[in-house]
């Protein structure tokens, strides 16, 4: 399996784009990160390691990140969307806390084999999908 940075270049080739130093800057800055990043959040990071780089440059190459697989768009409800990595990394779903957004990565194989049962039993093959549960967490029910 590639890299993730060489994956985002052969894509950038493939389609007639420049590999820049501020692109690369950004896709090592977001792969850095195992969390959920807003472009903002993102912006602000690489801001700090190149000034010179725009907002404009970070939410392009995000654009860029999404379609070369490299990243998916996720929303938790709360009408701002994050960025995850999504290439090489396994299939999961999230648990939402509708009071203080915390945000957890889950995996369960059942239920993963309950969605392509339900699937089948319709007729479908599932290509892909997301999940996610919302909630109040423990933190939020106990008052911390």
């Amino acid at each position: 399996m590639k890299e993730p940075i060489q994956v985002f270049a052969d894509y950038i080739a493939k389609n007639n784009l420049k590999v820049t130093p501020q692109r690369m800057l950004i896709v090592e800055v977001f792969l850095k990160d195992e969390g959920h990043l807003t472009t903002e959040e993102l912006y602000e990071r690489v801001k700090k390691a190149d000034p010179s780089v725009g907002q404009a440059t970070v939410y392009r190459t995000m654009k860029l990140l999404c379609d070369s697989g490299i990243a998916k768009e996720v929303h938790f409800g709360d009408g701002v969307a994050r960025y995850e990595q999504s290439y090489g990394s396994k299939h999961h779903d999230h648990l939402i806390c509708e009071r203080c957004g915390k945000n957890l990565e889950v995996i369960d194989d059942q239920i993963e084999r309950l969605q392509d049962e339900l699937a089948a039993k319709h007729g479908f093959v599932l290509t892909s999908h997301r999940m996610y549960l919302y909630g109040v967490c423990s933190d939020c029910r106990s008052g911390k």
